[in-house]
């Protein structure tokens, strides 16, 4: 395993050092007689540099927060996620791209099959690399080829780009996190946008079977105010079965009720054919399904809080493990410390309708946690 961990590390670096090739050789072409400035730089490269990092106190003396993926170490301080990104955005008859390299506790995690480690013991991920092209068709048709980050759900990768610090339990368990295939996107109208897109399936580089997914992303803004997005997945995910199929329906809102009070929610329901991977379902359909709903307010341009709750329902224990009813609440505080670095304290109180949490002994679980984010 440590040979081929440093195999694939050595890809990724391989890959980085591509990258910043081309990009230097743009910069000093454009203008050789001129020093370069380090934001000369980003730019010609469309590099930008993401740090997460935090401590999870848990209030039950666990070394383990239960059913929480990203962040799962209690007591404990981490290093969640070091991203190096390389962007261009296409025009419209031109090329695009991005590179997202990740390392840290969350590549851990993410990682698709075929792609990495699939026993979580490798901390890097080639976690985004796509080319995009935008045909001059109407209003213009982006083509989109390569692996991706999900476009379902109301939640991200980085926690920057969430309210909270941790993830809801519908981010972890309901919802893939990325995707390998092909996506075209177009804008019907000023209020409507559709996405087709041809994949490979759940969090797979590869094709586990012949068959595909199907997805369908419509993004819908009745005003400036306030925006509706409906997903939908379809396609069989298990090894070697091509006639099982799993389908998602996800829905986001989010309104802006206030200048500084932003109201959101997230909703999915899931369900697949039988499973081989579970012999007690071999007869049953699985199921899934819970919602999240957010509150955002702005005290200051520094100070900002969020509460979180949600519902997410395992009735068959196909996404969990368990037959549960997975419950939380979460109070997240964000204060702007210095340019592009953010501070979070968090207090999350998870709970639910089996003793899932500490060795099966307890129903609940409460923690404490700083998240800290750099954007650079």
């Amino acid at each position: 395993m440590e040979g081929a961990m440093k195999k694939r590390f050595f890809v990724y670096v391989l890959a980085v050092a591509c990258v910043l090739f081309l990009g230097f050789t743009t910069a000093f072409a454009a203008d050789a007689a001129n020093p370069v400035s380090v934001d000369a730089i980003k730019q010609a490269l469309g590099l930008s540099v993401y740090l997460q990092g935090g401590y999870t106190a848990n209030l039950r003396g666990s070394d383990t927060n239960d059913w929480r993926v990203f962040d799962h170490s209690g007591n404990s301080f981490t290093l969640d996620l070091m991203e190096l990104q390389f962007l261009k955005t296409a025009p419209v008859g031109g090329v695009g791209f991005k590179v997202k390299l990740s390392a840290g506790e969350t590549a851990k995690f993410i990682h698709s099959s075929g792609l990495g480690a699939s026993d979580k013991d490798l901390p890097f991920d080639l976690t985004e690399a796509y080319v995009d092209y935008v045909a001059p068709v109407g209003k213009g048709l982006t083509l989109q080829l390569g692996k991706f980050a999900t476009f379902t759900g109301e939640e991200v990768i980085e926690a920057s780009g969430d309210y909270n610090y941790s993830r809801s339990f519908l981010f972890n368990y309901a919802i893939p996190f990325t995707h390998t295939g092909l996506m075209a996107s177009y804008p019907v109208s000023g209020a409507v946008t559709a996405n087709v897109y041809v994949l490979n399936g759940w969090d797979n580089e590869t094709s586990n079977n012949v068959g595909k997914t199907y997805g369908l992303s419509t993004t819908v803004t009745p005003s400036s105010a306030s925006s509706l997005i409906f997903n939908f997945l379809y396609g069989p995910e298990e090894n070697n079965d091509n006639h099982d199929n799993r389908f998602l329906f996800d829905w986001v809102g989010s309104l802006n009720a206030t200048s500084k009070l932003t109201l959101a929610a997230n909703t999915d329901y899931g369900y697949e054919k039988g499973s081989p991977t579970n012999p007690n379902l071999l007869d049953e359909d699985a199921k899934w399904y819970g919602a999240a709903f957010y509150a955002n307010y702005v005290f200051t341009d520094k100070v900002s809080g969020t509460v979180r709750a949600e519902e997410f329902k395992d009735p068959q224990g196909f996404r969990t493990g368990f037959v549960q009813n997975l419950k939380e609440v979460t109070l997240t505080a964000q204060y702007a410390l210095a340019k592009n670095l953010l501070l979070r304290p968090e207090y999350r109180h998870d709970w639910s309708n089996a003793a899932t949490f500490a060795s099966n002994t307890r129903k609940q679980q409460d923690t404490l946690e700083l998240g800290v984010m750099y954007t650079w």
